[in-house]
């Protein structure tokens, strides 16, 4: 009977004693550990104002050696003074050299990024290649303008085929090409394109030449 109280007095004492992290206080910055809050927390407890001035430069030393990696990237030290800031939950009266940001900046909502809203008719071509058939039409009459038609449809094609599994015709390409034009770009007669068996070669050709960059780095690392 005595174990027995002796035992559950022991279990309970152990588990209501015990410092688990989620008994603990809220870290402002986790990154910075719970040894950096603790003196953050007692510089906050210091009543003379030069002693705390004092003990914040120690801190920001000690912050500064935590992250040594990051001592060339502009603004480093600013970066730290503004850091023990929040971990002090902006209560730390000492002469920061520099202006710390105010709470009010941290509940700020962010800013809307802006998308661009465009309208691509046909999306397996891409924005792109609806610039490059804008420029092709602003060329004259001519070989350049041409060849850079017959660019525009291989590489339709090529974008055709990887988004779609089934074949498509030349001519699928030569009427999406005048429709996305606005009829005002085709290819000349006779004109053929690359065949799908032609796409792929060169899709394995450059997994291939990849292995081989890959296998020649790997040779190149010291043992």
């Amino acid at each position: 009977m005595i174990q027995t109280i002796f035992s559950l007095s022991f279990v309970k004492t152990f588990y209501m004693e015990y410092d688990y992290n989620t008994s603990r206080p809220k870290l402002f910055l986790p990154e910075y550990g719970r040894n950096i809050q603790k003196m953050v927390d007692y510089i906050l407890t210091i009543p003379d104002r030069e002693e705390r001035n004092r003990l914040a430069q120690a801190v920001i030393i000690i912050m500064g050696n935590m992250n040594p990696h990051l001592r060339d990237i502009n603004d480093f030290k600013h970066k730290l003074w503004d850091h023990l800031a929040i971990m002090s939950d902006f209560q730390l009266d000492i002469d920061y050299p520099y202006e710390i940001p105010q709470p009010e900046e941290f509940a700020e909502k962010p800013r809307r990024v802006i998308y661009n809203d465009n309208d691509i008719r046909y999306r397996h071509y891409g924005k792109i290649v609806e610039s490059l058939i804008e420029e092709a039409v602003k060329l004259p009459e001519g070989d350049d303008k041409d060849t850079l038609t017959k660019l525009i449809a291989n590489h339709m094609k090529k974008s055709y085929l990887a988004w779609n599994r089934d074949s498509v015709t030349d001519e699928i390409i030569f009427s999406d090409l005048h429709e996305l034009s606005r009829k005002r770009l085709s290819v000349k007669e006779g004109i053929k394109l690359s065949e799908q068996k032609d796409f792929q070669k060169g899709k394995q050709q450059q997994q291939q030449q990849r292995k081989r960059m890959q296998m020649q780095q790997q040779r190149k690392k010291p043992q």
